[in-house]
């Protein structure tokens, strides 16, 4: 097995263990909730949510661009609640990847794009320390998928070869991107094909 311990799974967190931070879905739901022109709200998102997910503002900094640029009948502490309230588990992978660790000789890793008030809340608020030994979060590193950079961190941060590393990502431009770099990369398409694919890397066949 010494072989073995050389392995790195690196895992997306939104669209494969939850649904997405602030995914569009959620963003059309805010709207209609607040009573926000959602077309308004997406154009100044598009602008600035790529500096909120490199950390270079704040989650209230962006809300100021974004939703509070005017009077509004509602509170910027509502608003909030409303975001976090929006990340729920997706079904399946992540109860049993907790499971799964405990057997499991090698690294996981998260290597997501995701503001730093949302990273920490999900990190916190879904028990991921279970199964990650680490976080490789846009907002800590300063880089975003699908910049090849943050997966050459994630290897310098590991000290892992590239044909030691298996990433999972929901978007297969995301999963392309990482393939780019040398890593083994997979795209996730639901929970059993990518647990087939966690099992076969588990028993050396991969």
């Amino acid at each position: 097995m010494e072989s073995g311990f050389r392995k790195f799974v690196f895992l997306d967190i939104g669209g494969v263990l939850l649904t997405n931070g602030w995914g569009h879905e959620s963003r059309q739901l805010a709207a209609e909730k607040f009573g926000v022109d959602y077309q308004e709200m997406e154009v100044l998102h598009n602008l600035i949510f790529n500096i909120y997910e490199i950390g270079r503002i704040t989650l209230d900094e962006y809300l100021d661009n974004v939703v509070f640029n005017k009077t509004r009948d509602f509170t910027r502490e509502d608003f909030k609640s409303f975001m976090f309230s929006e990340s729920k588990e997706l079904p399946d992978l992540l109860q049993w990847l907790v499971e799964w660790k405990k057997d499991f000789p090698f690294k996981i890793f998260s290597l997501n794009n995701e503001g730093k008030e949302l990273n920490d809340y999900r990190i916190k608020k879904f028990k991921l320390h279970r199964c990650f030994d680490g976080f490789i979060s846009s907002c800590e590193v300063g880089m975003r998928k699908p910049d090849p950079g943050i997966f050459k961190i994630a290897m310098g941060i590991t000290q892992a070869s590239p044909e030691d590393c298996f990433y999972f990502d929901d978007r297969l431009m995301l999963a392309e991107s990482a393939r780019w770099t040398g890593m083994n990369s997979f795209q996730h398409i639901g929970f059993e094909s990518t647990k087939k694919i966690l099992e076969d890397i588990k028993s050396n066949q991969l």
